[in-house]
């Protein structure tokens, strides 16, 4: 089996530590791991498959010689580096949201729109966590039926904002001084309807992310509305999701459809209190669904409740799995 010379940058991050963590846990042929990261964790060091690996600092020469490189340095660092290492011949996938609506860029789910990584010209996008999910579930469900129409609500954990998010409710729980705050209203005990910034048409940025990104997924003319609510939650993303159909289904068709859909688990048992719930999805992979059932308030729709760990497969493991997918076409 050929190896390749791996680098993430922002390895010392949440993601990034979770990257490592997924390359080791689906044995990817990792020859050389490369970690980067800012000149404030450089020197630091992290494990991978039992031998200490030294952080790095995240410079564009850092790259050379580098196959392919998983990005989870935010956005800046994205615009500024990734473009440098086309001459490398280095394939970036990046975790931010930095190339995700340009034209140029492929964003993918691999469960979803594979073929799309091939177009690629040195970056791939990977997608907004409560996108991933979402589309992961709707695109088997859109190729019988035909989506006619999408309102999602999201129940949206404090890793999604990263270590920060994650400190500001122990540390409020904990009832400490906060070590440094990341949402603008306490998140212990409260929900807050408000997930990155708010534009002048009422949506926020991560609402109007959810939108355009199944748009370019699955198909442009997909409508799509969505409430992106953070919960006190420590693990795994839950989406509310209403769709509309352009052709009748029953429930039991969704099901038997969600039930082969690749990367899906279907939990949905209510009589036994089986439904999915972020406590179900932590530390997993799949896409978990159930609460199946029509809305009767349409011709043809249904509602869905759909959970997933947005750590992995809604950032680390849908990058690894980018990576699979493009030397398994190689």
């Amino acid at each position: 089996m050929k190896t390749y010379t791996v680098a993430v940058a922002g390895a010392t991050g949440l993601v990034g530590r979770t990257m490592i963590k997924v390359l080791e846990e689906r044995n990817f042929p990792v020859e050389t791991l490369i970690p980067l990261a800012s000149s404030r964790s450089v020197g630091k060091e992290i494990q991978f498959r039992g031998k200490p690996y030294t952080v790095q600092e995240l410079t564009p020469e850092a790259f050379k010689g580098v196959d392919i490189a998983l990005f989870s340095a935010g956005a800046t660092v994205s615009v500024d580096v990734a473009p440098k290492l086309r001459k490398y011949g280095t394939v970036v996938i990046d975790n931010s949201s930095a190339f995700r609506m340009d034209e140029n860029v492929p964003l993918v789910v691999p469960e979803v729109n594979k073929h799309a990584i091939f177009k690629h010209k040195g970056i791939i996008a990977n997608p907004n966590c409560s996108t991933i999910q979402m589309v992961v579930v709707l695109k088997p469900l859109h190729d019988v039926f035909r989506i006619k129409r999408v309102v999602v609500s999201t129940y949206q954990s404090v890793t999604g904002a990263g270590q920060k998010g994650v400190d500001q409710l122990e540390d409020e729980i904990a009832g400490r001084p906060l070590r440094a705050p990341k949402f603008p209203h306490q998140i212990a005990y409260n929900v807050i309807p408000h997930i990155d910034v708010f534009y002048e048409n009422g949506y926020t940025k991560e609402e109007l992310k959810m939108i355009n990104e199944t748009k370019k997924i699955m198909e442009d003319n997909i409508p799509v509305t969505a409430t992106t609510v953070r919960v006190p939650v420590l693990g795994g993303h839950s989406e509310s999701v209403n769709i509309e159909f352009e052709q009748p289904c029953t429930v039991e068709e969704v099901k038997a459809i969600l039930r082969k859909a690749p990367g899906v688990v279907l939990l949905d048992d209510p009589q036994t209190n089986l439904y999915p719930m972020p406590i179900t999805a932590f530390g997993k992979d799949e896409v978990f669904v159930g609460r199946i059932r029509k809305d009767y308030t349409v011709k043809s729709g249904i509602n869905v409740w759909i959970v997933a760990d947005n750590v992995r497969k809604g950032a680390a493991t849908n990058a690894v799995q980018i990576a699979e997918a493009l030397i398994a076409g190689l």
